[in-house]
């Protein structure tokens, strides 16, 4: 029969009157994180004995089936020697291998005060850091740490400095350092430079923007250059490590050491590596921070219970605020590059694409925006409220109304109405068409507005990417003579990006409301994984048809090509 019984985490502690720090924020993380926690206190009022705390130590371990252990504020000498007889004692065999173990050499906290003596600093170096997995030192407490080792730097204020600080503290007989940066100051500009000098180096990224994720970008700010956190793992006889992060401005900090500490003492219970349980521990320290209650006056504690609440999707936040979305992309990443970087927009965004492979696209186009009407007339079927029905119905109205521009436009280019009716479907078109309404029969509204805004999205991120390619110095992209440019301009432009910005909003707010299952949630991921391919494969067909014309030329002089001739309208309200 199978043991659900939970992994046992012993951590050794002060208390927190507050219950943001110590025992009470250690036990907290550890039970949101699904493990069973003992504690051990240390310092609980300015008297303590050091036989108060090897007992319970010893009253712990000869009860208990401990996985892992941490401890954090030992508050003086004899406190720590206590930790060191009670766990040499126990675990003095091989038949009883000590678990992995995580100190956090608790010094000095988030609002400066002082919370080891002098006295039991020698005593953490000599005696406790050698028998630990890992410690976790801050600024403060590794230049303190340093110091007293007569080691380099001992002064600490880059991410330089962190990694020559990391490597100098594993002279303290641990075999690993997490020097957490949350006190140094960081950009994109700094991790930049140190790759660029520490060839190999590996980099873990939280809550930040990957390739082709333009559309979430917000404002008009410059592709994240903001305030990162960097923490620096350094094991035995292994390449440095940063985890790296947004920085969130926030009052709600206290206890942030003891939490990450705990997070991944709970990690390394479950089997985890340092390196995972690294990863693990700081994305929930993370999400803590940024979904904290604002409880307190000054600095107060984090919401250690995120990872209760249960969600196939994560929850919307300042640094991620469209992460239904997101997700989306990020479970289909390989087949979203390839449309967004297709031939067809390259070849677009230098002026050289086909006039037969553009043409061949805006009389496909054409037939698909009548799949696209009546899939958003199912959309206004399936709608329960007039103004959900409206919105649907409006988006009709301006694919009817432009394209009549549509219809102008064509016939500048020699294509006369007749001849647009008449155009056999391609197969790519009748594919993507047909599925659209199959999805809108068979699925419900949000399963609906995934396979629409696939489309919608994916042009609004197109749009953006070239438009950063051609800010690029010595850009590949030709703007000057390209009969292209309107078409990129007005899809990396306020009016359309505000289009996307809704469409976004809408999905969110839609998954949001009804969150979803972890088995439906899988159904919209396919949903959005086959749309995304079906348009890649409609500029396929154009470029199939292209090569198939190359006598045709690039018609360069039929002047500049707008985008309100393709799959979308900037004006059109996608929402509902």
């Amino acid at each position: 029969m199978e043991d659900t019984r939970p992994l046992v985490v012993l951590t050794i502690a002060g208390t927190d009157p507050s219950g943001g720090a110590g025992i009470q924020a250690d036990l907290k993380t550890i039970a949101a994180l699904r493990c069973y926690g003992c504690s051990a206190i240390t310092a609980m009022t300015a008297q303590n004995t050091s036989g108060f705390v090897e007992k319970q130590i010893q009253m712990v371990l000869m009860d208990m089936p401990v996985s892992a252990i941490k401890t954090g504020m030992l508050y003086d000498a004899t406190n720590a020697l206590a930790v060191v007889k009670a766990l040499k004692s126990y675990y003095h065999s091989d038949s009883t291998p000590m678990p992995p173990l995580v100190c956090d050499p608790v010094s000095v906290s988030t609002s400066g005060h002082t919370l080891l003596r002098v006295d039991a600093i020698q005593t953490l170096i000599k005696e406790l850091f050698p028998l630990a997995t890992l410690i976790t030192p801050n600024k403060a407490e590794a230049e303190l740490l340093l110091s007293q080792c007569s080691l380099e730097p001992t002064c600490i204020s880059s991410v330089e400095d962190m990694l020559l600080g990391a490597k100098a503290l594993l002279g303290c007989g641990c075999k690993a350092v997490l020097l957490k940066g949350g006190h140094i100051a960081a950009t994109t500009d700094d991790i930049n430079r140190v790759q660029n000098a520490h060839p190999g180096l590996k980099v873990v990224k939280y809550g930040l923007l990957e390739d082709n994720m333009e559309i979430f970008q917000t404002g008009e700010k410059e592709r994240i250059t903001s305030d990162l956190v960097v923490d620096v793992l350094q094991q035995k006889e292994r390449k440095p490590i940063l985890f790296i992060r947004p920085r969130i401005e926030s009052r709600s900090t206290h206890g942030t050491g003891c939490t990450l500490s705990s997070a991944i003492t709970s990690m390394l219970a479950k089997g985890a590596d340092i390196e995972e349980a690294t990863k693990d521990g700081t994305a929930y320290t993370h999400l803590g921070i940024e979904t904290a209650y604002g409880l307190g006056k000054g600095y107060g504690p984090l919401n250690h219970s995120h990872s209760l609440e249960f969600s196939s999707i994560p929850q919307r936040t300042g640094s991620n605020p469209y992460p239904f979305t997101r997700l989306l992309i990020q479970c289909n990443k390989s087949i979203w590059k390839e449309y967004v970087e297709h031939d067809f927009v390259k070849l677009l965004g230098k002026g050289t694409l086909p006039m037969s492979a553009f043409t061949y696209f805006i009389k496909q186009d054409y037939h698909y925006l009548k799949y696209y009407c009546r899939a958003y007339g199912l959309l206004a079927a399936k709608s329960s409220s007039f103004t959900a029905i409206g919105s649907a119905t409006q988006t009709i109205n301006n694919v009817i109304t432009e394209i009549k521009t549509h219809k102008g436009f064509c016939l500048s280019l020699g294509i006369s109405e007749e001849e647009l009716e008449n155009t056999p479907e391609g197969t790519a078109t009748t594919a993507y068409g047909a599925y659209l309404l199959d999805v809108g029969l068979e699925g419900d509204s949000t399963k609906l507005l995934v396979a629409l805004l696939a489309c919608l999205l994916g042009y609004g991120e197109v749009g953006l990417w070239l438009k950063r390619q051609a800010a690029e110095k010595d850009s590949w992209v030709k703007i000057d003579g390209n009969p292209y440019v309107q078409w990129m301009e007005d899809y990396g432009g306020r009016v359309y990006q505000e289009a996307v910005r809704n469409g976004l909003e809408v999905i969110e707010a839609c998954a949001e409301a009804d969150p979803p299952s972890p088995r439906r949630l899988e159904e919209w991921r396919k949903v959005w994984e086959r749309c995304t391919r079906l348009e890649k494969g409609f500029w396929d067909a154009a470029m199939r048809h292209g090569r198939g014309h190359h006598g045709e030329g690039h018609h360069h002089t039929e002047g500049h090509l707008g985008g309100s001739h393709g799959h979308h309208h900037g004006s059109s309200d996608h929402g509902h």
